[in-house]
């Protein structure tokens, strides 16, 4: 997952803190030392807690499946190893601050696209048909309108209007695009350790 390191108009330093809470990585803060929850993005001990982070969107992937969908990429050559993540043991983690849901992904395999509302907002959770490593999160609000999306084929498409959209981009082949929403991914069952209140799609109603 990726945070954005402004708070109150400024940049903060984070680190890793070395423990872990609620069995996921903490971060501490070089301004007050705080601890902060990287699920949460939120400081969890400390002058600022309370305070949260923004979340942003990004996509745990293979490297392969991103190359394709963005050949442009620069990334950082350095020594590394094989992480042990592997996509088909998580679930996709949407969190809306009064609301979150997450998707297990290997039912979402076998769907292709949900079709759901969170706190609200109707938002779609996707899996590229070109690529089960590539996923994206959507809102399918566009203007007025809001979308029944469905895999056909390559593509997103709307039931009512036959719109086509790119399922890892967002990109519309009408020249509208559905906006990307923040998601992270999550061990199933270390889902409800943060989220005590939230749903698992399709395991429960």
């Amino acid at each position: 997952m990726v945070h954005r390191r402004d708070l109150n108009g400024e940049a903060i330093v984070l680190g890793n803190q070395g423990a872990l809470w609620g069995q996921a990585m903490t971060w501490w803060d070089h301004e007050t030392g705080s601890i902060w929850s990287q699920p949460l993005g939120e400081a969890i001990l400390g002058p600022l807690t309370g305070s949260t982070l923004t979340l942003l969107p990004s996509a745990l992937t293979t490297w392969e499946a991103w190359q394709t969908a963005h050949p442009n990429t620069l990334a950082l050559d350095a020594p590394g190893w094989a992480t042990a993540f592997d996509l088909k043991d998580m679930a996709i983690v949407v969190d809306l601050g009064t609301e979150s849901a997450a998707y297990d992904v290997p039912a979402l395999r076998r769907e292709g696209v949900v079709n759901d509302v969170i706190a609200g907002v109707e938002i779609a959770v996707a899996i590229d048909p070109r690529d089960p490593e590539r996923w994206a999160v959507f809102s399918r609000r566009l203007d007025s309108t809001v979308v029944q999306l469905e895999i056909v084929d390559d593509g997103l498409v709307d039931a009512a209007s036959g719109a086509v959209f790119d399922p890892f981009t967002g990109a519309g082949s009408d020249g509208e695009s559905l906006d990307k929403l923040a998601a992270f991914t999550s061990f199933p069952r270390d889902y409800f350790t943060f989220f005590p209140d939230g749903r698992l799609w399709p395991l429960d109603d």
